[in-house]
């Protein structure tokens, strides 16, 4: 069985970050240089150089994070609840 992919605009590029660590590192970026969930995997600095060649797609993947179910963004190995996710998420969407 392959990978879940996104079925979005750049879902493939989303998927490789994950959504929540996406989320994570925007947060950190533009809104708390403090949240740092995002460094807790090993891949956060090839997840980095994804995050920096999808900027076209940031905006809309937040409008898309807003509206997924809570419990598949649960599953994040970041410390982070899918609540929390999705107020951050909504927070950048506020500033964007």
């Amino acid at each position: 069985m392959g990978r879940h992919v996104f079925s979005f605009r750049g879902g493939d590029e989303l998927t490789t970050m994950g959504a929540s660590w996406f989320v994570s590192y925007l947060y950190f970026k533009l809104i708390d240089s403090n949240h740092r969930n995002w460094a807790v995997v090993s891949t956060a600095q090839n997840r980095a150089r994804v995050f920096s060649n999808t900027t076209c797609y940031h905006k809309y993947w937040l409008s898309e994070i807003v509206m997924m179910d809570i419990s598949n963004l649960n599953k994040n190995t970041l410390g982070l609840t899918g609540i929390q996710v999705k107020n951050m998420a909504e927070q950048l969407l506020l500033i964007m």
